[in-house]
């Protein structure tokens, strides 16, 4: 009878080890799907799960919409992640006390440690990592119904913690984002390009497009000191052969005043109207005495300095249009601005073959380690070019920072050091900085 009940007894504890033993490794199992799951669904690009969805997939579908409350998805998953690996410890603890008596904690410790960091963090986040978009679609549909499941104590625990970091001043909103979509493409393209992926020339040109809601006409218009007019009063023969030698084929028409624009005047429109007066009349000279500034021209168009560019681009476009004249709060005329312009704020400069004025803002080395710099050059357009950092918040220009920092209108040999850089005014006209030697400072030698 004694060896029958010690049987029974020693049949009775091999089914309880090897039944808790499985329940541990099942454990194990479920905390490596929490980790996985946690780390595919935060690290896989809701980008690239947009376009998986548009191929149909339901998964990705799914990842996109948990996804969109990242505090009660995050909660959900360690609400889980916490429960498998604390039971899975326990029962390693009850095991090994049972096996080997008081010491079995330690080894029940040290041994479930190293299961979870190998078989339930490291191993399941490595393939996570790895393939997060296609993971992320596999695991959304039971994250899902976990997430409905542990809701009520996730609502619960999430006003805990707001309540418990009120205490300490800080206000957590979970519709905020720490990073804006438009940031995140930024940096992810300055790390492609450190990286030797992504091309200096197209980082610029995705940058510029992202700038443009950032940047006012102002910072990027034909300074009024620099566009070329028609005066309405000039002779017809004066104004064609302006017109012929002109680079542009659209000029601002202005009567008495420059600062009085009536006009537009459009190259095309000119000779069409100057030959139809030739046929009718018989000669160009007769078509000249006849002809008339002010019937060919168009309506001018003015723009606030302050429109964003994204604004006038789409107003261009609205207008099928791409020529204003900018005008500050008073109605005062500031400058030109074309939808080249802001086009080149992307592409980069765009020349032809009657532009010859575009080689102007060519950053041109010097023998002694100099850049040769054109002072009407945008401060952007130099930072892209050479890779700098100069700041732009106070000027357009690299005379106008130059003339900004130094609190005066430098004259030609005077040398400054500022942001890092090494600054010499080798030209000027009248007031106006036209030509800067530039070098870093840590290449400088005085």
């Amino acid at each position: 009878m004694d060896s029958a009940t010690a049987l029974v007894e020693t049949g009775t504890m091999d089914s309880t080890f090897w039944l808790t033993a499985g329940g541990i490794l099942l454990l194990l199992v479920f905390s490596a799907f929490f980790s996985g799951s946690e780390t595919a669904l935060t690290a896989a690009s809701r980008g690239k799960l947009r376009s998986i969805a548009d191929k149909g997939s339901r998964g990705a579908e799914k990842a996109l919409k948990i996804t969109e409350d990242n505090e009660r998805l995050i909660g959900s998953v360690l609400l889980g992640n916490n429960m498998v690996n604390i039971l899975a410890t326990s029962l390693a603890t009850s095991l090994f006390t049972g096996v080997f008596g008081d010491g079995g904690v330690a080894l029940a410790t040290l041994v479930m440690t190293l299961l979870v960091l190998i078989f339930a963090e490291v191993l399941p986040k490595t393939y996570a990592i790895t393939n997060a978009e296609v993971a992320a679609a596999r695991v959304a549909a039971p994250i899902a119904f976990i997430i409905a499941i542990a809701s009520p104590v996730v609502s619960a625990v999430r006003l805990l913690v707001r309540l418990v970091l009120r205490l300490f001043g800080v206000r957590a909103d979970p519709d905020s984002q720490i990073l804006a979509v438009r940031e995140e493409i930024a940096g992810a393209l300055q790390l492609g390009h450190s990286e030797g992926v992504v091309e200096k020339e197209d980082r610029d040109r995705i940058l510029g497009a992202l700038d443009l809601s950032d940047r006012a006409v102002e910072e990027i218009m034909l300074h009024r000191s620099q566009i070329e007019m028609i005066n309405a009063t000039d002779a017809p023969a004066d104004i064609l052969s302006q017109c012929m030698k002109s680079n542009h084929t659209r000029l601002p028409v202005y009567r008495n005043e420059p600062e009085n624009i009536i006009g537009i005047l459009h190259t095309k429109d000119l000779l069409r109207a100057i030959y139809k007066l030739g046929t009718e009349g018989g000669s160009v000279a007769n078509a000249l005495d006849k002809f008339k500034v002010t019937d060919v021209m168009m309506k001018p168009y003015f723009v606030p300095e302050t429109t964003t560019l994204d604004e006038q681009m789409r107003q261009f476009l609205h207008m099928r249009t791409h020529f204003a004249l900018v005008v500050d709060e008073y109605g005062s005329l500031q400058g030109l601005l074309t939808l080249e312009d802001i086009l080149e704020e992307i592409v980069g400069e765009i020349t032809d073959e009657f532009d010859p004025a575009g080689a102007d803002h060519v950053v041109r080395p010097g023998e002694d380690g100099n850049y040769l710099v054109d002072g009407a050059m945008t401060i952007r357009d130099l930072n892209r070019a050479m890779e700098w950092s100069l700041p732009d918040e106070e000027a357009n220009t690299i005379a106008g920072l130059v003339i900004h920092e130094a609190q005066m209108i430098p004259t030609v040999g005077q040398v400054f050091a500022f942001h890092g850089f090494r600054f010499e005014v080798s030209a000027r006209k009248d007031n106006r900085l036209t030509r800067l030697k530039i070098r870093p400072l840590m290449d400088a030698t005085e």
